[in-house]
């Protein structure tokens, strides 16, 4: 029985897809290439050009993210930021986008902008949910960023360490009290 070409193509492109998101993840931005990512993939360079147009369209493609964060309204107020880093932990170990993303974010404008869009579309209505100043939901926003991306930088990408050798209790027991202040406390 023959594959009908929808279906080759719906699998061309879920190998693709995934064969880019690894070489994005172990190699970054900068040095993954189309032709990698083709022998990865088992398919003619040219396939992934036509399918994506260009390295940036693929990468675009890749990094569709969706940070699920949960409902901080439903939350009691002190426990959104051990809900927060717990959610961030969970992310980071079970999506090599996240960490993709990140290596892109660090050394390539289109990378850089591509995380900004993804925390400040995704992280800002939380802020807004629960932050005592709506005006100043940008800045925690922003400020919670600093945290979260600092977190999965060193310890997913950098892979310091000490901060690798941390539990998940002890991470979210050390950064959680930053973010409930980033979110909840008055501002200064």
């Amino acid at each position: 029985m023959n594959e009908t070409p929808r279906r080759r193509s719906d699998s061309t492109r879920t190998a693709i897809l995934t064969a880019a998101r690894e070489r994005f993840a172990a190699d970054g931005y900068e040095r993954a290439t189309i032709r990698a990512i083709a022998k990865d993939a088992s398919i003619d360079p040219s396939m992934v050009m036509r399918y994506y147009g260009s390295k940036e369209g693929l990468f675009a493609a890749v990094v569709a993210v969706d940070l699920k964060l949960p409902d901080l309204a439903a939350l009691p107020r002190h426990d959104v930021g051990r809900v927060l880093v717990s959610h961030f932990l969970t992310m980071w170990e079970q999506n090599e986008v996240l960490t993709a993303l990140l290596r892109v974010g660090v050394t390539n404008p289109a990378g850089a902008e591509r995380t900004q869009g993804v925390f400040r579309d995704q992280l800002l209505p939380v802020a807004r949910q629960v932050c005592p100043d709506p005006e100043q939901a940008a800045v925690r926003a922003g400020l919670m960023a600093t945290q979260l991306l600092g977190l999965g930088l060193t310890r997913y990408v950098l892979r310091f360490p000490p901060v690798v050798a941390l539990t998940r209790e002890e991470v979210v027991a050390w950064l959680a009290p930053t973010l409930q202040r980033y979110l909840t406390a008055p501002s200064p």
